[in-house]
């Protein structure tokens, strides 16, 4: 029999002859109410493949059937996994179990009622294993498809989410910031919570307090709180952008942050708290340009200090983004030492090498956070993905990363769909989980197996290959790729429309290769099997990705006269995606949010008036 396919591998695996076959009518015993989920995680999987087991209380394990048996001797997420003829058995305390059963259900998709006699010894490289997605650039997930993705995430034995949060929650009082966001509310992050719990996966609360405030900034009652109030150029190009950062020398702007910590926080059982704080971008230019020349970055560590205070105070671990202070290597010892630094980079080739060294060496602890490269792509960039979380996953475990943070998200519209993460989620969960057998796992099959449960054996090859497609273009770009840029960035249109269309950097041989290219994967769709509940939505979702891709693309040509399309077809097929996109978004998202992002469409109508 050939080595079963698990994802993550485990760290060791050793096959034996013979199979098991699965009776119909056994018994899972597990050793204590208490366990009771963990039977019940197993017991779904049973079901789908045609087995009708009970779950028992019972410390019997010469009985066959399924025995979870407590091992205090095994760390905290360690397991062993049996299976002979004389049954199966499971041993770990906690985590360790449920991760015991989850391999256990994996093997039972995989070979249905007759398993391997194998043996299993596993435990994770990074005991922080998470997910961060993005909840505030427009897209707000329903909780059917927060629920779905927290099962998907515990079957890649993940075991930590947040959910970035900058106006998205439903504070008391705030109304006019979050009205037209359709925000978590506080008995959704309960319900959420006790979900996660359920499945060993911690919901860490995640609220941005000094930059990226512009949804709150743009009201006149908060503005007086901004950095620069009439707003800022920023340094990567010429576009004016409100205000989006607090001013940190403000006693109005702390009282505020912590007068939302005092409502958001009492909702989460974890014991850790992300305050975000990166990306400030104002800071130094406005309010508190004296100070940041006199004192440097102590400005930004004081701001950091009072944050830490109240965390502290309110029995929480305090994380951060780790950008500003990696400006400021010399104030990092300063930083007290139970504090997390969330060192983060999205390119294959960010230097987690140079700036975990640092955190190294001065004690601090920190989380790895590379991203699953889908925002600004539409379809993603498998290559640069897989690429990057291996590297963080390397440098973490070389320099003693405490946590794995794998990020996931929705810059400039967030228009790109779930399903094209879920590459980038799988890979990250593997090399997080161990890295050395994971950094060659057979992906596409894995993901065709376990996640997109396709028995055509496709869809991760496809998933591969959509998010591969930016390669076609042979120019490649900073975080994203530029058709996708031009797809939901107005102001980049018009850049394009000044520049002659970016001819030297995207000829129309490329332009129409890739066009061409995206219509075959398109065509495969139809071929696969997938039997999940959201199959034929997956389907919608990357056709249209990509049809936006390949709309930008004829857009392009079109404003460079090389385009054998009229204005008014082109215009049609822009209105049809359109109504599509709005039909994708509703099918795991909220309303809040939909028409903003929609408006960085509808003004590529314009260029196809007659």
């Amino acid at each position: 029999m050939t080595q079963p396919l698990l994802i993550p591998a485990p760290r060791e695996l050793t096959l034996a002859k013979g199979t098991l076959s699965l009776a119909n009518n056994a018994y899972i015993r597990i050793p204590s109410r208490e366990t009771f989920f963990t039977g019940q995680w197993l017991q779904s999987t049973l079901q789908e493949n045609g087995l009708n087991w009970q779950i028992v209380v019972s410390d019997d394990v010469d009985s066959g059937g399924i025995v979870l048996k407590n091992n205090d001797s095994l760390s905290e997420q360690a397991y062993t996994l049996t299976i002979n003829a004389s049954g199966i058995v499971l041993e770990g305390t906690g985590a360790g179990l449920f991760y015991a059963a989850t391999t256990l259900k994996q093997l039972i998709m995989q070979y249905g009622q007759s398993l391997p006699h194998l043996t299993i010894s596993d435990s994770p490289d990074y005991p922080a294993r998470g997910v961060m997605i993005d909840i505030s650039r427009d897209k707000v997930p329903t909780m059917e498809t927060l629920f779905a993705l927290v099962d998907d995430f515990a079957l890649l034995k993940i075991n930590q989410l947040q959910l970035y949060i900058e106006h998205t929650f439903a504070y008391v009082g705030h109304d006019d910031v979050w009205q037209r966001a359709s925000p978590m509310t506080p008995q959704d992050i309960l319900a959420l919570d006790a979900y996660c719990r359920e499945r060993f996966i911690d919901l860490v609360p995640n609220q941005n307090s000094l930059g990226h405030m512009e949804r709150w900034l743009k009201h006149p009652q908060y503005l007086h709180m901004a950095e620069s109030p009439d707003g800022f150029t920023p340094f990567w190009d010429e576009n004016w952008r409100p205000a989006s950062t607090l001013d940190p020398q403000d006693e109005g702007s702390f009282e505020l942050i912590t007068s939302l910590y005092d409502q958001y926080l009492p909702h989460f059982s974890s014991d850790l708290f992300n305050v975000g704080c990166d990306e400030p971008w104002e800071l130094g230019q406005g309010k508190s340009k004296e100070a940041v020349e006199e004192r440097g970055g102590r400005v930004y560590l004081d701001w950091m200090l009072k944050l830490y205070e109240d965390v502290t105070g309110r029995g929480k671990q305090m994380m951060f983004w780790g950008d500003i202070i990696n400006h400021h290597p010399d104030l990092v010892p300063e930083l007290p030492d139970d504090v997390i630094v969330m060192e983060w980079g999205y390119e294959a080739d960010h230097d987690f090498e140079g700036h975990c060294k640092v955190f190294a060496e001065s004690g601090i602890p920190f989380y790895v956070c590379p991203g699953t490269s889908s925002w600004n792509t539409l379809i993603g960039r498998t290559t640069n993905t897989m690429g990057n979380l291996k590297n963080a996953a390397d440098n973490g475990l070389k320099y003693g990363a405490i946590g794995y943070l794998n990020t996931d998200w929705g810059d400039n519209g967030h228009m790109q769909p779930l399903p094209v993460s879920w590459l980038g989620f799988s890979y990250g969960a593997a090399v997080s989980w161990e890295r050395n057998n994971n950094t060659e796992i057979d992906l596409t099959d894995a993901l065709s197996r376990f996640v997109f449960r396709d028995e055509a054996n496709m869809m991760g090859q496809l998933a591969h290959d959509f998010g591969n497609a930016y390669l076609e273009l042979e120019w490649n770009n900073f975080n994203g790729h530029l058709l996708s840029y031009l797809t939901q960035v107005p102001h980049q249109r018009d850049a394009a429309k000044k520049e002659n269309g970016f001819k030297d950097k995207l000829p129309a041989k490329h332009l129409k290769h890739m066009i061409s290219h995206l219509s075959g994967l398109k065509a495969k769709l139809s071929q696969t099997r997938m039997s999940r509940p959201d199959a034929d939505l997956i389907i919608k979702e990357y056709q249209q990705a990509a049809s936006l891709v390949q709309h930008t693309a004829k857009w392009l040509l079109f404003i460079r006269d090389e385009s054998d399309q009229s204005a008014q077809d082109l215009r049609q097929e822009l209105d049809t995606l359109i109504d599509n996109q709005r039909d994708v978004w509703l099918g795991r998202n909220r309303r809040g949010g939909l028409e903003d992002s929609i408006r960085r469409l509808q003004s590529m109508r314009d260029d196809y008036q007659s």
